[in-house]
């Protein structure tokens, strides 16, 4: 499951970048991440401390599933530079394949173009999918998103779906 897989150091150009489980000691970093995006500040992640609550019963959430995680992306002084969450969905369709969901892929703006979403996405592609028995890696990306979508087609996912959504909550 994704809660046992190995966790790596990966490359980025020349710097070394630390794969760990989010914590929730890493929240306040995880918040900041998502509300330096201004795709998700515009859903309403706009880095406020009064939605910690909200982050925390969330991560919470996805670490009592042993099918979910959150990554950290850290650099050697421990700051959070990218973080993204998996999801293992067992599946019919496709003669019964496994999909590896992959979400909320966020690098720093600070730390963008510097490769550290690459070595985030081929250690999913190279060694997290197989680990866990995954015939298939999926993600969805905002419409807006051209640059991740010239990023995604790099590394070889094909923009072969078109994805809806249907907003329960506000």
């Amino acid at each position: 499951m994704i809660a046992e897989l190995p966790l790596p150091t990966v490359l980025s150009g020349a710097r070394s970048i630390e794969l760990r489980r989010a914590t929730r000691d890493d929240l306040h970093q995880l918040i900041a991440l998502l509300g330096d995006d201004p795709i998700s500040a515009g859903r309403g992640d706009i880095a406020e401390e009064s939605d910690r609550p909200a982050y925390e019963a969330a991560l919470d959430a996805i670490q009592s599933d042993a099918g979910n995680d959150v990554i950290a992306a850290t650099d050697q002084s421990g700051r959070i530079l990218g973080t993204l969450q998996l999801t293992r969905i067992p599946g019919m369709a496709r003669r019964g394949s496994t999909r590896l969901l992959v979400e909320a892929v966020r690098v720093s703006s600070s730390a963008r173009s510097s490769g550290i979403g690459t070595a985030l996405m081929r250690w999913v592609l190279l060694e997290a999918a197989p680990s866990i028995g995954a015939d298939l890696v999926q993600l969805t990306s905002d419409a807006q998103r051209a640059d991740a979508h010239r990023f995604y087609e790099r590394l070889g996912f094909v923009g072969s779906h078109i994805g809806f959504k249907y907003l329960l909550r506000h």
